[in-house]
């Protein structure tokens, strides 16, 4: 089988993607894409056999019925440098293979995350897990950024000092913050990347891993534009809904209240766009 080229994804290819102010995305290589979606699922070799109308069509379906094995045919790899605590959420999307920077091999950089001025929030009364939408005044928020920056530059020069005086490069790096930028090649395929994507495109996944994920979405779009035109229909503005849900459906259909209450009155409501909390992305 010919390898599959598109146009598209050619031109990003080894192409840098800033990412925060120090981080990047880079699509490295790439195989397959919509074309290998429906050579995988038709199970034929040859080209030109369907219209544009019907492979999208096919594509489309597939992935609305959740037929995922052809979509494990298309491939990405990836170069991505992110701040440790970005990649500690990233590393949970075990359905991938990844060769990180080792701080037991190499000196780690000088490089450390600083969140921009308008990144800077309060925690979330609401939100266990998130920032608040409530403002912040300039002042604290530039007490934040120096906060940060003087202690990044405090343990790394603690950090060089242990290294000058010959100590193992494996113990002088233990004090560094989450906040030092590391670097990996990940490469997965499309069909677990839309899974990653779907949740950290998520607004209520953390703003610093959710830039990633717009890169790294950007990439699959030229790869395979057909499967992720499906990928949002479905997987990013489409919604699942459970039993309790679907009653409450048929009970709004006839014209009753829903019925739900408290966490499942939240949620249900969300998916149907009705959610009202400020404080929800």
């Amino acid at each position: 089988m010919a390898r599959t080229i598109v146009p598209e994804a050619e031109a990003l290819l080894d192409q840098t993607l800033p990412v925060l102010d120090k981080g990047f995305v880079r699509m490295v290589d790439y195989m397959g894409g919509d074309a290998r979606i429906v050579q995988a699922a038709r199970v034929s070799y040859g080209e030109g056999t369907k219209t544009y109308r019907e492979d999208a069509g096919l594509i489309d379906y597939l992935l609305r019925h959740r037929h995922t094995s052809p979509f494990e045919h298309v491939l990405f790899e990836f170069h991505c440098k992110m701040p440790i605590f970005v990649a500690r959420q990233w590393i949970r999307h075990r359905t991938a293979s990844v060769n990180e920077i080792s701080g037991r091999y190499s000196v780690l950089k000088d490089e450390f995350y600083v969140p921009p001025a308008e990144a800077v929030a309060f925690q979330s009364e609401t939100n266990k897990q998130g920032r608040s939408t409530e403002e912040v005044p300039e002042a604290v928020r530039a007490q934040v950024i120096e906060i940060l920056t003087r202690d990044q530059e405090t343990t790394y020069a603690s950090y060089q000092r242990l290294l000058d005086e010959g100590v193992a490069r494996e113990l002088a790096r233990i004090n560094l913050p989450v906040s030092i930028y590391t670097e990996w090649y990940w490469r997965i395929d499309l069909h677990n990347l839309f899974h990653f994507l779907a949740l950290r495109l998520d607004p209520h996944a953390q703003w610093e891993i959710r830039v990633y994920a717009e890169a790294m979405a950007t990439c699959a779009q030229a790869v395979a534009p057909l499967a992720y035109a499906s990928f949002q229909r479905h997987l990013v503005r489409g919604r699942h809904f459970s039993e309790y849900d679907l009653d409450a459906v048929r009970r709004l259909l006839r014209g009753e209240p829903h019925g739900l209450k408290g966490s499942r009155r939240r949620e249900f409501e969300a998916k149907l766009g009705l959610d009202q909390d400020p404080e929800a992305g």
